[in-house]
Protein backbone atom coordinates (compact mmCIF):
# COMPACT_ATOMS: atom_id res chain seq x y z
CA UNK A 1 0.00 0.00 0.00
CA UNK A 2 1.33 3.42 -0.96
CA UNK A 3 0.79 5.43 2.19
CA UNK A 4 2.42 8.51 3.69
CA UNK A 5 2.07 10.88 6.62
CA UNK A 6 3.40 14.41 6.92
CA UNK A 7 3.50 16.88 9.78
CA UNK A 8 4.15 20.49 8.81
CA UNK A 9 4.56 23.02 11.60
CA UNK A 10 5.27 26.73 11.25
CA UNK A 11 4.54 29.79 13.36
CA UNK A 12 1.37 30.23 11.28
CA UNK A 13 -0.01 26.70 10.95
CA UNK A 14 0.17 23.17 12.31
CA UNK A 15 -0.91 20.59 9.75
CA UNK A 16 -0.95 16.80 9.80
CA UNK A 17 -1.81 14.83 6.67
CA UNK A 18 -2.09 11.08 6.15
CA UNK A 19 -3.06 9.54 2.84
CA UNK A 20 -3.33 6.20 1.09
CA UNK A 21 -3.14 6.27 -2.70
CA UNK A 22 -4.69 2.80 -2.88
CA UNK A 23 -7.68 3.60 -0.71
CA UNK A 24 -11.41 3.76 -1.25
CA UNK A 25 -12.03 7.47 -0.80
CA UNK A 26 -12.45 7.53 2.98
CA UNK A 27 -11.84 10.93 4.54
CA UNK A 28 -11.54 12.60 7.93
CA UNK A 29 -10.88 16.29 7.40
CA UNK A 30 -10.83 19.21 9.81
CA UNK A 31 -9.13 22.47 8.85
CA UNK A 32 -11.29 24.98 10.68
CA UNK A 33 -12.51 26.23 7.29
CA UNK A 34 -15.81 24.67 6.30
CA UNK A 35 -15.62 25.24 2.57
CA UNK A 36 -12.07 23.86 2.35
CA UNK A 37 -13.18 20.79 4.30
CA UNK A 38 -15.99 20.26 1.79
CA UNK A 39 -13.62 20.48 -1.18
CA UNK A 40 -11.06 18.12 0.40
CA UNK A 41 -13.84 15.62 1.08
CA UNK A 42 -14.80 15.80 -2.60
CA UNK A 43 -11.14 15.40 -3.54
CA UNK A 44 -10.80 12.24 -1.43
CA UNK A 45 -14.06 10.64 -2.50
CA UNK A 46 -13.49 11.12 -6.22
CA UNK A 47 -9.77 10.28 -6.27
CA UNK A 48 -10.29 7.19 -4.06
CA UNK A 49 -7.36 8.47 -2.00
CA UNK A 50 -8.00 7.96 1.69
CA UNK A 51 -7.26 11.29 3.35
CA UNK A 52 -6.93 12.50 6.91
CA UNK A 53 -6.20 16.18 7.49
CA UNK A 54 -5.88 18.07 10.74
CA UNK A 55 -5.05 21.75 10.43
CA UNK A 56 -4.78 24.55 12.98
CA UNK A 57 -3.92 27.98 11.67
CA UNK A 58 -4.18 31.69 12.21
CA UNK A 59 -7.66 31.88 10.70
CA UNK A 60 -8.48 34.73 13.08
CA UNK A 61 -6.31 36.80 10.69
CA UNK A 62 -7.51 35.26 7.45
CA UNK A 63 -7.63 31.86 5.71
CA UNK A 64 -4.58 32.34 3.48
CA UNK A 65 -1.90 30.54 5.48
CA UNK A 66 -4.11 27.58 6.38
CA UNK A 67 -5.34 27.09 2.82
CA UNK A 68 -1.89 27.35 1.23
CA UNK A 69 -0.13 25.25 3.86
CA UNK A 70 -2.77 22.52 3.63
CA UNK A 71 -2.07 22.31 -0.11
CA UNK A 72 1.67 22.14 0.59
CA UNK A 73 1.24 19.35 3.16
CA UNK A 74 -1.04 17.24 0.93
CA UNK A 75 1.45 17.63 -1.93
CA UNK A 76 4.32 16.59 0.34
CA UNK A 77 2.42 13.47 1.41
CA UNK A 78 1.57 12.68 -2.21
CA UNK A 79 5.23 12.91 -3.21
CA UNK A 80 6.26 10.72 -0.28
CA UNK A 81 3.64 8.08 -1.11
CA UNK A 82 4.61 8.01 -4.80
CA UNK A 83 8.27 7.30 -4.01
CA UNK A 84 10.23 6.89 -7.26
CA UNK A 85 6.92 7.00 -9.18
CA UNK A 86 7.69 3.63 -10.73
CA UNK A 87 4.75 1.90 -12.41
CA UNK A 88 2.34 4.83 -12.34
CA UNK A 89 0.37 5.90 -15.38
CA UNK A 90 1.77 9.42 -14.78
CA UNK A 91 -0.80 11.36 -16.82
CA UNK A 92 -4.44 12.08 -16.08
CA UNK A 93 -7.12 14.22 -17.66
CA UNK A 94 -10.77 14.71 -16.82
CA UNK A 95 -13.68 16.92 -17.76
CA UNK A 96 -16.32 17.26 -15.06
CA UNK A 97 -19.72 18.88 -15.45
CA UNK A 98 -22.05 20.13 -12.75
CA UNK A 99 -25.31 21.65 -13.94
CA UNK A 100 -24.32 24.64 -16.13
CA UNK A 101 -20.59 24.31 -15.45
CA UNK A 102 -17.80 22.38 -17.18
CA UNK A 103 -14.17 22.22 -16.04
CA UNK A 104 -11.16 20.35 -17.41
CA UNK A 105 -8.08 19.29 -15.43
CA UNK A 106 -5.04 17.71 -17.06
CA UNK A 107 -1.94 16.77 -15.13
CA UNK A 108 1.45 15.11 -15.35
CA UNK A 109 3.17 13.65 -12.28
CA UNK A 110 6.48 14.62 -13.84
CA UNK A 111 8.03 16.05 -10.66
CA UNK A 112 8.24 19.35 -12.56
CA UNK A 113 5.88 21.66 -10.68
CA UNK A 114 3.90 24.05 -12.86
CA UNK A 115 0.40 25.47 -12.58
CA UNK A 116 -1.73 26.85 -15.40
CA UNK A 117 -4.87 28.34 -13.86
CA UNK A 118 -7.64 29.40 -16.22
CA UNK A 119 -10.42 29.91 -13.69
CA UNK A 120 -12.28 33.16 -13.11
CA UNK A 121 -14.83 33.94 -10.45
CA UNK A 122 -17.54 36.58 -10.49
CA UNK A 123 -17.55 36.87 -6.70
CA UNK A 124 -14.70 37.71 -4.32
CA UNK A 125 -16.04 35.37 -1.65
CA UNK A 126 -17.98 32.16 -1.22
CA UNK A 127 -19.41 32.62 2.23
CA UNK A 128 -16.38 33.90 4.14
CA UNK A 129 -13.87 32.18 1.84
CA UNK A 130 -11.85 34.37 -0.52
CA UNK A 131 -12.11 32.83 -3.97
CA UNK A 132 -8.55 33.96 -4.85
CA UNK A 133 -7.27 31.41 -2.31
CA UNK A 134 -8.25 28.48 -4.51
CA UNK A 135 -5.40 29.27 -6.89
CA UNK A 136 -3.02 29.40 -3.93
CA UNK A 137 -4.10 25.90 -2.85
CA UNK A 138 -3.60 24.46 -6.33
CA UNK A 139 -0.21 26.17 -6.72
CA UNK A 140 0.93 24.78 -3.37
CA UNK A 141 -0.22 21.25 -4.25
CA UNK A 142 1.56 21.40 -7.61
CA UNK A 143 4.75 22.70 -6.01
CA UNK A 144 5.27 20.01 -3.38
CA UNK A 145 3.41 17.27 -5.26
CA UNK A 146 5.67 17.60 -8.30
CA UNK A 147 2.70 18.09 -10.60
CA UNK A 148 2.41 19.88 -13.91
CA UNK A 149 -1.19 20.93 -13.42
CA UNK A 150 -3.55 22.63 -15.86
CA UNK A 151 -6.96 23.71 -14.59
CA UNK A 152 -9.41 25.31 -17.01
CA UNK A 153 -13.01 26.22 -16.34
CA UNK A 154 -14.58 25.96 -19.78
CA UNK A 155 -17.82 27.71 -18.83
CA UNK A 156 -20.15 28.20 -15.89
CA UNK A 157 -22.06 30.78 -13.91
CA UNK A 158 -22.37 29.53 -10.35
CA UNK A 159 -19.12 30.08 -8.44
CA UNK A 160 -19.72 27.12 -6.12
CA UNK A 161 -20.21 24.86 -9.13
CA UNK A 162 -17.07 26.22 -10.77
CA UNK A 163 -14.75 25.42 -7.87
CA UNK A 164 -16.44 22.12 -7.06
CA UNK A 165 -15.89 20.92 -10.63
CA UNK A 166 -12.23 21.99 -10.30
CA UNK A 167 -11.75 19.73 -7.27
CA UNK A 168 -13.68 16.81 -8.71
CA UNK A 169 -11.81 17.00 -12.02
CA UNK A 170 -8.49 17.20 -10.15
CA UNK A 171 -9.46 14.16 -8.12
CA UNK A 172 -10.49 12.09 -11.13
CA UNK A 173 -7.39 13.06 -13.12
CA UNK A 174 -5.12 12.26 -10.18
CA UNK A 175 -6.88 8.93 -9.73
CA UNK A 176 -5.85 8.04 -13.29
CA UNK A 177 -2.29 9.30 -12.91
CA UNK A 178 -1.38 7.52 -9.66
CA UNK A 179 -2.85 4.21 -10.81
CA UNK A 180 -0.34 1.41 -11.36
CA UNK A 181 -0.14 0.37 -15.01
CA UNK A 182 -0.22 -3.45 -15.05
CA UNK A 183 1.79 -3.44 -18.30
CA UNK A 184 4.65 -1.42 -16.80
CA UNK A 185 4.69 -2.17 -13.08
CA UNK A 186 8.47 -1.98 -12.74
CA UNK A 187 9.11 0.87 -15.14
CA UNK A 188 9.45 4.57 -14.49
CA UNK A 189 7.22 6.22 -17.14
CA UNK A 190 9.99 8.32 -18.70
CA UNK A 191 12.70 7.72 -21.29
CA UNK A 192 15.05 9.41 -18.81
CA UNK A 193 14.51 6.53 -16.41
CA UNK A 194 13.66 8.86 -13.56
CA UNK A 195 10.84 11.14 -12.46
CA UNK A 196 12.29 13.37 -9.86
CA UNK A 197 15.52 15.01 -8.85
CA UNK A 198 17.41 16.73 -11.61
CA UNK A 199 15.77 15.98 -14.97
Amino acid sequence: MRKASVDRVTKETEISVSLNLDGTGQYDVSTGIGFLDHMLEQFSRHSLIDLTVRAKGDIHIDFHHTVEDTGLAIGMALTKALGDRKGIRRYGSQVIVMDETSTEVSLDLSNRPYLVWKVAFTRDKLGDFDTELFKEWYAALAQTGGITLHVANRYGENNHHIIETCYKALARALRQAVEIDPRAVDAVPSTKGVLGGSL
